[in-house]
């Protein structure tokens, strides 16, 4: 696993940023926070772009700046791959041209073959045309094509979906969710879109005001009720894993452990494991089996714990065939069921409040 070394601090006139933390990055790990955290800043830093920041950067334990010593990387020689919020494509050359660009920047027989990154990113028929007859999502596909060319040995994205309508994003999220397993290289992913960080994400760096107030599993920390109060966006839910099983009547049903769940017709084939997040505000509790619903999704699960927040609020953390699930509802209707720890309940979810993301 690549280990990140993040020593660094900075102090601007109304920001302050400082970080020091050892980060494993695994598959795509989120820069996640709210804006004006910090998250473009800490990025920046790693590629080099900060240099009035007094830090210490490494990875695998190459040193790419050490204040103290008086080492300095520039960052066209860090082998680090950064995809901007702008497209930062040349004008100048077409779509063909930006991308030899990029792999003349790469040691010589390096890095992952022409042919294989236009196919991988369906860039045959844009070859030769210019940026600015490009959609965004053409032009962002370009863009990560081109720094991967480079043969970097980690790629860092900074909120790349920002400027995308929803449409747009959903053609080039696809393409993101495979990079590591393509290309073999880690992802340090900004963004302030938990949606994002729930599809794909496998571990969470939080950021808040300028400092990293929790990192890990993704799962984990998505499901802290405790952070909420300090990251905007963060609303209490949980990740399941599940498996696409069929197709039927515009609805697909997914298979949760021994459980089924249905949700709107997705565009993944049957077999394919989907990630899911449901917001606890989306979840209901029952301690009987209930009939006569419209929620046609009711899962067995199991009380591991009840949190209280304030006079109004509890949160019940649920276990679902190994997984974990939340539900957020009051205090008043906790008590009048007499929930309490180790006692089986059934979890009900309105298929509109699952959002689905590909796992793999």
């Amino acid at each position: 696993m690549t280990t990140l070394t993040l020593n660094a601090a900075l102090h601007l006139d109304d920001f302050s940023l400082e970080v020091d933390e050892q980060i494993p990055l695994q598959a795509i790990t989120a820069l996640f926070g709210a804006s004006g955290a910090g998250k473009t800043t800490l990025l920046r830093i790693v590629s080099g772009l900060h240099r009035e920041a007094k830090a210490r950067i490494a990875l695998n334990g190459e040193v790419w700046q050490d204040s103290d010593n008086g080492i300095f990387v520039p960052p066209h020689l860090r082998s680090a791959g950064y995809i901007f919020q702008d497209i930062r494509l040349f004008s100048h050359l077409t779509v063909a041209g930006n991308l030899e660009f990029g792999r003349r920047r790469a040691a010589a027989g390096d890095g992952p073959a022409l042919e294989d990154v236009i196919r991988i990113f369906d860039l045959k028929s844009l070859l030769q045309r210019a940026p600015d007859s490009l959609s965004g999502g053409e032009l962002q596909r370009v863009s990560i094509a081109r720094a991967l060319l480079r043969n970097p040995t980690l790629l860092l994205m900074d909120e790349p979906l920002s400027a995308l309508d929803a449409r747009r994003k959903s053609e080039i999220l696809p393409y993101i969710e495979k990079l590591p397993e393509r290309f073999g290289l880690p992802v340090l992913y900004v963004t302030h879109n938990v949606d994002e960080v729930a599809r794909l994400a496998s571990r969470i760096v939080l950021l808040s005001q300028g400092r990293v107030i929790a990192h890990g599993d993704a799962t984990e920390v998505l499901a802290r009720t405790d952070l909420k109060p300090l990251a905007d966006h963060l609303d209490p839910g949980a990740v399941l894993e599940a498996t696409v099983i069929e197709h039927r009547g515009g609805m697909a049903t997914l298979g949760v452990g021994t459980q089924r769940l249905r949700v709107p017709g997705i565009s993944v084939e049957s077999g394919i494991d989907v990630r899911i997040r449901i917001q606890a505000r989306d979840v209901a509790l029952a301690i009987q089996q209930p009939q006569g619903l419209s929620i046609r999704n009711v899962l067995d699960a199991r009380i591991l714990k009840i949190e209280h927040y304030g006079e109004i609020l509890a949160e019940v953390l649920l276990d679902v065939g190994g997984q974990q699930l939340r539900s957020s509802i009051t205090r008043e209707a906790a008590e009048e069921l007499h929930l309490q720890q180790d006692i089986a309940v059934y979890a009900l979810i309105k298929s509109v409040a699952i959002d689905v993301g590909l796992a793999g």
